[in-house]
């Protein structure tokens, strides 16, 4: 049954990676399921404290990653129909494949704040690269955190 549990964490801890990138998944707390059900294994020894860090950590990455992009938007002097063109790239770029999931936020802040105001390209371009922005830090961060996670696990396996 140890062994199972083992699999499985590093199953979630895999998922934990997806999730980092695609946006719908979340790749933290699924990478901090792998810990948690880990911890039960007698292979690690790592204490309740760092499951419950790593569990605040992994909430706060998770909420971070949902605000950066909206924060970045906006403070580019973004609209809200940038930050919804934004969330709507976001979407529909995970049916486009990679390059979608890329410039999918960008494309869509840049035409939510083409349409709230026509005559400012300049503006909706700074917009977009905001938001742009916004979803590579919350997707590098969420990576890094999986990451951390990912060592952890393994480290306590091999000593």
């Amino acid at each position: 049954m140890e062994i199972a549990f083992l699999i499985i964490a590093f199953i979630l801890m895999v998922t934990g990676i997806a999730g980092a990138v695609v946006p719908m998944i979340p790749g933290p707390p699924l990478a901090w399921a792998g810990l948690l059900l880990a911890y039960f294994s007698p292979y690690t020894d790592y204490g309740i404290l760092l499951l419950i860090i790593t569990g605040i950590v992994a909430v706060i990455v998770q909420i971070l990653d949902t605000i950066f992009p909206a924060l970045l938007t906006k403070k580019n002097n973004g609209s809200k129909a940038a930050t919804i063109g934004a969330t709507i790239g976001i979407i529909i770029g995970l049916f486009t494949g990679p390059v979608g999931i890329l410039v999918g936020p960008f494309l869509g802040a840049f035409i939510g704040e083409i349409l709230h105001n026509p005559e400012d390209l300049g503006n909706a371009l700074s917009v977009a690269w905001g938001s742009f922005i916004g979803f590579i830090c919350g997707t590098g961060l969420k990576l890094l955190t999986v990451g951390v996670f990912i060592w952890i696990l393994i480290f306590n396996l091999i000593k």
